[in-house]
């Protein structure tokens, strides 16, 4: 069966196959699942579909033990082409799950009308603050990161490092206002300036040149998908690379975007909650699936939405079925799934409780490239927002 989303350019998937002896066979996990794959964003947005559909494939179709139909829906990186897929798939596809979208601004279009059609809403990659203290919701969990986590850890990291005299240049959203003020909140260095270009831009003349006279010690950026990579490039023909080392988090670096930036992102470093090279099972059968279906390295986007998918497969499977909701977000809140990072809960408001790690972009045997894992910075991290949630 094959289901298409009205603002969808690629085909839902539904998988039918095995463990028919299950006394509830008989019912249907539906998946809405928001994603950009069109436009500037798609280069997120195509990566979390696939990390989606391998989970499915490795799971034979079946969520929970239950036939699972997928219905994707194409947001654009619009929030109010966002917020219609969101009604459409809760009001007439009466979906049990969204997962989605690719992007803050969009989430923050998408996250009231999915909740309040009862749908159980898990994010993929966007987590924005205001979502993980006041308004949090029972029906809401983000399964990568709060979006302050990285940033926050990266502001540690820097301090440790003494270096004394950073500029920040973020996209200016929802996103890259969280992950200003995550830094900010942890690093006691001096700003050397903030920078807060449009989410669509691509020429840093302009500000490259700023860097370049205020001469900071380091560049921390935060820009994602295709202006990421135009930036990068940028960066190192202006001769910065060598001078102020760039830090980043992991919107800036995922597969293809890597393969795009070529050399020039060589030594850059990242903040990441995941690396394809973690030591542990299920990321190791993830990274080698991955690898085999699609011919190329997992990028942090796959792996939080396979991590999504999963979630929804182990606590269906505790819940036993979809009926009891209640049992559902129970078995969610206590994260019942392995994650490709190892260790995994959720804390009070449904966001990870998180390790954050330093990242170093390398030439790989391929003469590709990879993020490699260079160490632990800040363990168990919880975001900071959690306190002002009133979920138990």
């Amino acid at each position: 069966m094959l289901r298409f989303g009205k603002f969808a350019s690629v085909c839902a998937i539904a998988l039918m196959a095995g463990n028919a002896g299950l006394a509830y066979a008989e019912d249907t996990v539906k998946v809405g699942l928001i994603f950009s794959l069109s436009g500037p964003g798609a280069v997120l947005g195509t990566e979390m579909q696939k990390g989606a559909d391998l989970a499915l494939e490795q799971a034979g179709g079946k969520l929970g033990g239950l036939d699972t139909t997928f219905i994707y829906e194409d947001d654009q990186r619009k929030p109010d082409v966002g917020k219609v897929a969101a009604e459409r798939l809760t009001r007439s596809e009466k979906v049990d799950f969204v997962i989605g979208p690719s992007y803050s601004n969009v989430m923050m279009a998408v996250h009231t009308p999915t909740v309040r059609a009862g749908a159980i809403l898990i994010s993929p990659n966007p987590a924005p603050a205001p979502l993980a203290g006041k308004e949090c919701n029972a029906n809401y969990f983000a399964v990568p990161f709060q979006n302050d986590q990285p940033s926050e850890a990266l502001g540690i990291y820097l301090d440790k490092q003494n270096i004394k005299r950073v500029m920040v240049i973020t996209a200016n959203y929802q996103a890259g206002k969280d992950v200003a003020a995550g830094f900010k909140r942890t690093y006691k260095g001096e700003l050397a300036g903030e920078i807060y270009p449009s989410l669509e831009q691509n020429d840093f003349s302009a500000e490259l040149t700023d860097i370049k006279s205020k001469a900071p010690e380091a560049v921390f950026a935060f820009l994602p998908g295709a202006q990421g990579v135009q930036f990068v490039k940028q960066y190192e023909q202006a001769g910065l690379k060598n001078v102020a080392p760039l830090y980043t988090q992991w919107t800036l670096f995922n597969g293809p975007s890597l393969d795009a930036i070529g050399s020039a992102a060589e030594g850059v470093y990242s903040i990441e909650p995941w690396t394809y090279d973690m030591d542990n099972p299920a990321n190791k059968a993830f990274v080698e699936a991955f690898k085999k279906k699609y011919g190329s390295l997992p990028s942090n986007f796959a792996a939080m939405a396979y991590d999504a998918v999963r979630l929804i497969d182990g606590s269906v499977k505790k819940a036993g079925g979809i009926a009891d909701k209640d049992a559902v977000r129970a078995a969610m809140r206590a994260a019942s799934f392995e994650s490709v990072r190892g260790d995994f809960a959720f804390a009070n408001n449904h966001h990870p409780i998180h390790s954050m790690y330093l990242a170093k972009v390398v030439a790989g045997p391929d003469k590709g490239f990879s993020v490699h894992n260079e160490g632990l910075i800040a363990e168990k991290m919880t975001d900071v927002y959690a306190a002002q949630c009133e979920l138990n």
